[in-house]
């Protein structure tokens, strides 16, 4: 069978991503054929798209760190053709081809079920980004956070993660205080959950070993400075979940806040987090996710259009979640 995906390829010529037809043939081993209904497009997969970080690992290199789609075919006990199935992380898309294709084969024991609650396509909005949002609730709801306690920050608040964190924590009945760098777009923010909204710059240059308290926990998608600070500003006992290097690798910081003031910054996983907890995250997500404002966040784009948008959203150019539609009877 011939189908279509977005193949990424390093050779002599360069670095190029494009979309190409592709035999079931050339797909890498596995026990569960997939027809993938809807992928995504995560920061992730904006990197290796378009080579602007070493995220491929081996080439030719199908991109796309999530999808859902149904069971065409399987040898693994748990999975049979009809099922349908959500796949986040273990490293498809950077050495194991992904889902920004027609088709994927992968190990089934890194596949979910689709949450009734959802179609794949809901899923895929969520997606990734979503997934890792609820972790990180989850984490700092597990260190005991709950409602009025006090202010929740948001890093990163008009990407995938941050948009999702705060309908989550708003829909939990948290005061969230969102910090982006598009303060243009703090309509949309409140709409979604944020009680208020900041500019960026307040986090993300160089600042002081503690600064005033605070936040009683943090949600934070940049990393770097934005890390430090907020960690810098989290209250007594407080809690910072870390999921993400939009802003850096590093984290320029002292341990003044961990030992002065006894914070935990939790470090958030998605890639390889347990099969339990990643069933955990879904059915939370099924239960706890207003979809009017899932939708409300969500970009459709076709496969051929994933390149363009790749470069829109490493320009913080893009709002929320993009979900790629791989068939057009999906």
């Amino acid at each position: 069978m011939v189908f279509q995906a977005l193949v990424i390829d390093k050779d002599d010529a360069g670095y190029r991503a494009g979309l190409q037809d592709v035999t079931e043939s050339r797909l890498p081993d596995g026990d569960v054929m997939v027809e993938v209904d809807w992928s995504t497009l995560n920061y992730k997969d904006a990197l290796a798209i378009t080579g602007s970080s070493p995220v491929v690992r081996s080439f030719p290199m199908v991109p796309g760190i999530d999808f859902a789609g149904t069971v065409v075919d399987s040898s693994h006990p748990a999975w049979a053709p009809g099922d349908q199935v959500v796949l986040n992380g273990w490293g498809v898309g950077e050495k194991h081809w992904g889902g920004l294709a027609q088709r994927a084969r992968v190990h089934g024991d890194w596949l979910v079920r689709l949450p009734g609650g959802f179609t794949p396509r809901q899923a895929m909005a969520i997606g990734t980004a979503g997934y890792t949002a609820m972790l990180c609730v989850m984490a700092l709801e597990k260190h005991g956070l709950t409602p009025g306690d006090g202010e929740v920050l948001v890093t990163g608040a008009n990407g995938g993660v941050g948009s999702t964190a705060i309908a989550l924590l708003a829909q939990r009945g948290h005061t969230v205080v969102a910090s982006t760098g598009r303060v243009t777009e703090a309509e949309h923010l409140h709409a979604l959950g944020a009680h208020a909204v900041i500019d960026r710059a307040e986090l993300s240059s160089p600042g002081k070993p503690l600064g005033k308290e605070r936040w009683v926990g943090v949600v934070d998608a940049v990393g770097s400075h934005t890390l430090a600070n907020a960690c810098a500003t989290t209250r007594y006992g407080g809690a910072v979940a870390a999921c993400g290097l939009a802003g850096g690798m590093d984290f320029p910081a002292t341990v003044a806040p961990f030992i002065l003031r006894g914070i935990t910054l939790y470090g958030i996983d998605s890639v390889m987090a347990p099969q339990a907890l990643r069933q955990q995250a879904w059915n939370n997500l099924e239960q706890g996710l207003d979809l009017v404002k899932l939708e409300a966040i969500t970009t459709e784009i076709s496969l051929v259009e994933t390149p363009t948008y790749a470069e829109k959203l490493l320009a913080g150019q893009i709002r929320g979640r993009v979900v790629v539609r791989l068939r057009n009877d999906a």
